[in-house]
């Protein structure tokens, strides 16, 4: 069984153990190591070796933000998942353009969350529904198309823009997860974009009459 180290990063000590007690009643996650701040954050990637760290935005001294460009730029092969409770396109903005792997609201589901842990790590990024909305006119697309997806890829690009991930588009449609890759691999193709966050972006640029 593949197994996940999580780092947490969040000033709230509730949030911290709460998150961390989660994690750890499933086999697959194994707490890495806890920071209260982004600088201790930095600190602890030197000395452990996560896969995902989730990071909260808004703390004291070295916040989410600046921690995920200086985890970023010193290890590149760290996934960062913001977890929060804000909304704020300018953090929004500010975390993907840092590098950031996904936003994910603190309300969500635990099993979610776990859930968008995995899918992170597994190369993708995750935007709920309600933050994917943001960002039309915040990210920049190269020249992409919508038209020639088939009724099937047209409903997984549906899904993939509402915040699901590549198992809940699996288990919602009764295919299986490589059924699943195989369309989104073949609509990034069609529409000439690179990852989930762009694929969001479109389907809402659409949707808005933005194309």
């Amino acid at each position: 069984m593949k197994q996940y180290r999580v780092m947490i990063c969040d000033d709230d000590a509730l949030v911290r153990d709460g998150l961390s007690a989660i994690l750890e009643s499933y086999d697959d996650m194994i707490v890495e190591g806890i920071a209260e701040d982004g600088e201790q954050a930095v600190r602890l990637c030197r000395e452990t070796s996560p896969d995902i760290i989730l990071m909260d935005i808004r703390m004291p001294g070295t916040d989410g933000v600046r921690a995920t460009g200086m985890i970023r730029k010193e290890f590149p092969g760290v996934k960062i998942m913001i977890l929060t409770t804000f909304e704020d396109r300018d953090y929004i903005r500010s975390a993907l353009s840092a590098g950031a792997h996904g936003y994910v609201l603190k309300s969500s589901p635990a099993s979610s969350i776990v859930e968008n842990i995995r899918t992170v790590c597994r190369g993708h990024t995750v935007l709920q529904e309600n933050v994917a909305r943001e960002l039309p006119g915040m990210i920049s697309l190269p020249e992409v198309k919508i038209e020639g997806l088939s009724p099937r890829e047209d409903e997984i690009l549906k899904l993939i823009a509402q915040g699901f991930s590549n198992k809940e588009i699996a288990s919602q449609l009764s295919i299986s997860d490589g059924t699943v890759r195989n369309y989104i691999s073949e609509i990034l193709v069609k529409t000439g974009t690179r990852d989930r966050t762009q694929l969001a972006v479109l389907y809402y640029r659409r949707r808005m009459g933005q194309e």
